[in-house]
């Protein structure tokens, strides 16, 4: 419902909705075979249980990984960038000049939480014999394909992961499966 509503969720926990649900039963079907041998993911609610579900299709363990959880989004968690707009003129344009480096009043920003992404790689890879799939969000999700990729943090950015998606990342290139 959040994301719908366009509200800013940060590390607040909110349920998988209906639509999530069928978004988790797809990618469990679709990644039958695969070889995913550990689920890695997030602890909040709406990831875990995403995990949780593909897990229990595919017959593998499901790991909590504190690193995964969302970017903190703050004071700024549970509103909208129109309700932030009108409350704080300017802050979107603000935020646009640099991106990359712009914390979240309270809580994180990219540049913060980069360190936080490249250990939950590690922990994930650790906790696998092979192929780990990651459950996550969109902007630590970012994070890590970056830093998997290679990319700069304008490229970083630009990475673009609607819901329901899964991609298989190597150093030089992604796919969606």
């Amino acid at each position: 419902m959040w994301n719908r509503e366009h509200r800013l969720q940060g590390q607040l926990d909110s349920p998988l909705t209906a639509a999530g649900v069928e978004h988790a039963l797809a990618i469990a079907q679709r990644l039958e075979g695969a070889g995913v041998d550990v689920v890695c993911t997030s602890p909040l609610g709406r990831a875990r249980r995403t995990a949780e579900i593909v897990a229990e299709r595919l017959q593998v363990e499901v790991v909590a990984v504190d690193d995964l959880a969302e970017l903190d989004h703050g004071r700024f968690a549970g509103h909208t960038w129109d309700e932030l707009e009108s409350a704080h003129p300017g802050i979107r344009a603000l935020r646009s000049e640099n991106r990359y480096g712009w914390a979240f009043p309270g809580g994180e920003s990219y540049a913060s939480a980069r360190p936080r992404a490249i250990r939950a790689l590690e922990a994930a890879f650790w906790a696998s014999a092979g192929s780990p799939l990651l459950v996550t969000h969109e902007m630590i999700g970012r994070l890590l394909r970056g830093a998997m990729r290679g990319c700069g943090h304008a490229e970083t950015l630009a990475l673009r992961h609607p819901h329901g998606v899964v991609l298989e990342v190597t150093r030089h290139a992604e796919r969606m499966i």
